[in-house]
């Protein structure tokens, strides 16, 4: 069974798979109560993510409930960061907090040759969760992930999350030079992070960069798609044949810019983006994947339905995932999410 044709997989790889498989950002989380059970047991964040047996059974989760054609390793971009050396923790009702990195010798301290190390436990929870796919699901494929080097360092400069990320924008104006410099640590780091989880047995490869929307166009070119396509380039040298999927969210109109000139196979559609134009601008042989709201599966019902149709009919006869344009919510009810996978497998 592990060698049958996953449709996932062939989605990703260009081709138009119908009914279309189908995964959700974020749907290992807080939306189950099995999670918020494993959550306190772990008692925090960084430990939970570092567990590797705790990590694959969350990762595990949702396959269980809903039979989704895609586990995504259950991890946080910032474990990145935290691996490199620097300090994070996770405030309740605040977010991640980080210590902030705004000058040559804040950058200094960071250690990428010890980051493996202290990565290890995550490569083992992506070799467990590999495993339990094949005994629990074994047409469902394993996605590995990291951040974008521009979201990962929006965190790292801004020391948190939430807001405009003043301090990383000015700092990639005012201070190109020093940007630069952890931008290019980053899609090292980035590259060698994401070649290890394809090691240990992710099928598949995401990037997410959150926050390329806050970018001008110039801007965005300089430091959401060029630091993007290196890393592609740097994974396909080693990995040619790994689908690697990119998440540029509140792209736009540059949506098909960033899925031709990074190389990715697939790109990830956000709640803003028209799924009809997406399926003619985007070149035919890039897959989308995307973009329901995911308030819409808070709310259920008919208007989830009729928005999820609407999805399905746009992407229709071309290589297509369905997936959230965002990731599932805290009030989400799981009831919800069955409905949505009912739809879905409906075509």
């Amino acid at each position: 069974m592990e060698n049958a044709p996953k449709p996932l997989l062939r989605a990703l790889s260009g081709e138009a798979v119908w009914p279309p498989p189908f995964w959700l950002m974020r749907q290992a989380g807080r939306y189950l109560p099995e999670y918020r059970a494993l959550r306190a047991q772990a008692g925090d964040f960084i430990r939970l993510c570092t567990n590797p047996a705790l990590a694959a059974e969350v990762t595990l989760q949702p396959l269980r409930r809903y039979g989704m054609d895609g586990a995504i390793l259950f991890s946080d971009i910032l474990m990145l960061p935290w691996a490199m050396g620097q300090p994070l923790r996770y405030a309740e009702g605040e977010g991640p907090l980080l210590e902030p990195i705004r000058d040559a010798e804040g950058l200094a301290k960071l250690d990428p040759a010890g980051a493996a190390a202290r990565l290890a436990p995550i490569y083992e929870t992506v070799s467990r969760v590999r495993a339990g796919l094949a005994q629990e699901a074994p047409k469902a494929a394993l996605i590995g992930f990291a951040g974008s080097p521009f979201t990962v360092a929006c965190y790292m400069v801004e020391g948190r999350g939430g807001g405009e990320f003043a301090h990383a924008r000015r700092m990639a104006y005012a201070d190109p030079a020093l940007f630069g410099k952890l931008i290019r640590l980053l899609v090292d780091s980035t590259t060698e992070y994401l070649l290890a989880q394809a090691e240990a047995g992710a099928e598949a490869l995401m990037l997410f960069d959150s926050w390329a929307g806050l970018l001008s166009p110039a801007q965005f070119r300089r430091w959401s798609i060029e630091p993007s396509a290196a890393i592609v380039r740097n994974i396909r040298k080693v990995r040619p044949d790994i689908p690697l999927i990119g998440f540029p969210r509140l792209a736009g109109p540059l949506l098909p810019e960033y899925a031709q000139r990074t190389g990715v196979s697939t790109v990830a559609m956000d709640t803003a983006m028209d799924p009809r134009w997406a399926a003619t601008a985007v070149p035919a042989e890039v897959a989308l994947q995307g973009n329901l709201d995911p308030q819409a599966v808070v709310a259920g019902g008919a208007a989830m339905e009729a928005e999820a149709r609407s999805i399905l009919a746009a992407m229709r006869g071309r290589p297509f995932v369905f997936n959230l344009g965002h990731g599932i919510v805290p009030p989400t009810p799981p009831e919800h999410v069955a409905a949505l996978a009912r739809v879905i497998r409906m075509g």
